[in-house]
């Protein structure tokens, strides 16, 4: 099982990167120390803290031209972690 999904890349979590706070989407049954050790073994640096919320799915519906089709997204687990001062995750190295 893969606890770090994926990096998030918003504008808000962007401009937080400068205060080494990083947001990751990860698996909705990880807790908190699960995560510290992925991110730290992932990316090599020292996690100071965790905050993790949970989003449940939201309600979609959409107008086709035969019917209307109604569900839900996915629902997810979202982790911001603040890691030591002088520490960076350097997201874009690989492109």
């Amino acid at each position: 099982m893969d606890i770090l999904k994926q990096p998030l890349i918003t504008e808000k979590i962007s401009a937080m990167n400068e205060k080494g706070v990083y947001g990751f989407i990860v698996e909705k049954t990880a807790k908190k120390p699960e995560i510290k050790n992925a991110v730290e073994k992932t990316y090599g640096v020292k996690v100071v803290s965790i905050r993790t919320m949970r989003y449940a799915g939201k309600h979609k519906t959409r107008y086709t031209k035969t019917r209307i089709v109604s569900g839900y997204t996915n629902a997810f687990k979202k982790a911001i972690v603040q890691v030591a001062d002088g520490e960076v995750i350097d997201f874009y190295g690989e492109i």
